[in-house]
């Protein structure tokens, strides 16, 4: 059995606040896994906008501006997680993990040891595994990932076998099955048009990827700048981020001024034209608002227009299982655009913010 350290690396978040609230120390005590569960040792772990969005505050309903990355005024403490509650300091954030389980509490999960694993990032109440209000997510309610070792419940450890690296595999969990999880709640299938505002982003790049699986058709939009990367995703179409007539733009590109499917994950001030883009009938579903989250809602659009709007937070098991299996198959693919040391996480998440980057952006411990 390897010997194991008494003390890690890890980046602590102190608190709410701009990016002076990370600190990098080489002195952290080594994670005890408990009953159940097993630890970790992380060879990479991906970034995304959770984290962003804790550190911020921005969750909290005093919050009304887009993130950018810096203290937000008008939030506050005590709801200013994904849940609405409060966070204890100092944590360790992180929850895209691909690692090496090197320990096992109480002897459980000693068949996993050795064996490289992704982690379902939705924590369950087990006794009421589709309870949404007993849901937390790794590294926000508990320590995650922003560490040289992680401890997690081994009924949230999936063996993978895949010739990707580390950095490759931490780009999948979080963005990808947010992703599947929108496709799933609006129903997407092969008769469906989807558009895909931010599709430069983690959730964006992911969508394009497994709407196309289903055979869906795909609109992407995204910066100029990006557009021919994105492009190499393998879209139906590109179209600039905020067309000046988005339906002329939709009739260009696919013969049809009107999509089945809205995933979003953008909001702001283009959000009203992305419901006028949806066919009567058409499905709207959400998973962040990372341009504003308060927007302009005529309800005549919403109920003369037959539209149904889901949101898309908490993943019923059994969907990161899923993605696996695409990854094992090869089915969808990763999109890493960089790689940065974990001491320099500030670093990585000013690059992050910027979105300057297509796909996702992995530090290595």
């Amino acid at each position: 059995m390897t010997e194991l350290p008494s003390s890690m690396h890890a980046v602590l978040l102190k608190g709410h606040g701009g990016l002076e609230q990370l600190e990098y120390v080489e002195q952290w005590p080594l994670p005890q896994p408990g009953l159940r569960e097993v630890l970790i040792e992380v060879g990479a772990c991906g970034l995304n906008n959770t984290d962003v969005n804790t550190r911020t505050a921005w969750y909290s309903k005093g919050a009304t501006e887009a993130t950018t990355g810096a203290a937000l005024e008008g939030a506050e403490d005590d709801d200013a997680s994904w849940g609405g509650a409060e966070i204890r300091f100092p944590r360790i954030q992180g929850a895209d993990v691909c690692g090496r389980v090197v320990a096992a509490g109480s002897g459980q999960g000693d068949h996993l040891i050795g064996r490289r694993v992704l982690i379902d990032t939705w924590l369950r109440d087990w006794n009421a595994p589709m309870d949404l209000d007993r849901c937390g997510y790794y590294g926000s309610e508990c320590d995650g990932g922003y560490a040289s070792y992680t401890k997690v419940d081994v009924r949230n450890v999936h063996p993978v076998e895949s010739d990707l690296s580390d950095a490759e595999l931490a780009t999948f969990a979080t963005s990808y099955v947010t992703a599947e999880n929108m496709l799933n709640r609006a129903q997407v299938g092969e008769s469906d048009s989807v558009l895909i505002p931010g599709a430069s982003g983690g959730v964006g790049s992911a969508l394009i990827q497994l709407a196309k699986r289903r055979g869906a058709r795909t609109v992407a939009l995204c910066g100029e700048a990006k557009a021919a990367a994105v492009a190499a995703i393998g879209p139906d179409a590109v179209l600039p981020r905020a067309p000046d007539d988005l339906g002329a733009a939709l009739e260009r590109a696919i013969g049809r001024d009107k999509v089945t499917v809205v995933a979003d994950v953008v909001g702001g001030a283009l959000w009203p034209r992305l419901i006028d883009a949806l066919a009567r009938g058409g499905r709207y579903t959400c998973a962040g608002a990372i341009a504003g989250p308060v927007v302009a809602f005529d309800l005549r659009s919403f109920y003369l227009r037959d539209l149904t709007f889901t949101g898309a937070t908490i993943v019923p098991p059994g969907v990161f299982g899923d993605l696996v299996g695409y990854i094992e198959r090869g089915e969808v693919k990763p999109l890493l655009a960089e790689t940065y040391p974990l001491k320099d996480l500030v670093a990585a998440q000013e690059a992050f913010i910027a979105k300057r980057h297509v796909g996702n952006i992995v530090v290595l411990p």
